[in-house]
């Protein structure tokens, strides 16, 4: 990850695939001002996620525990697979 939140980690929650936007846990909060209503009867400020850029992330290389990019190989059975350029361990999909 990129930015202000740096080299956090976190699950993604919702994807936005038209606007290649993310929303990941705990990460990008943003401070909304609320009213007291029956739904949140105390009001006040609440932190919430909210979206970054989808190029922004990085996969996480299951044997370094560190960002990795990601490349594709064929298998002996034609299929392709996601491989960490880093480890050159196969990820799972």
């Amino acid at each position: 990850m990129s930015g202000n939140d740096k080299g956090m980690e976190g699950k993604i929650l919702k994807v936005f695939p038209d606007s290649n936007r993310v929303i990941v846990e705990k990460v990008n909060l943003l401070k909304r001002h609320t009213r007291a209503s029956k739904d949140v009867p105390q009001g006040g400020i609440i932190e919430k996620e909210g979206p970054i850029n989808a190029s922004n992330l990085m996969l996480v290389c299951p044997n370094s525990g560190k960002p990795t990019r990601i490349g594709k190989e064929m298998l002996s059975d034609g299929s392709r697979a996601r491989v960490s350029k880093k480890s050159g361990v196969m990820l799972n999909d």
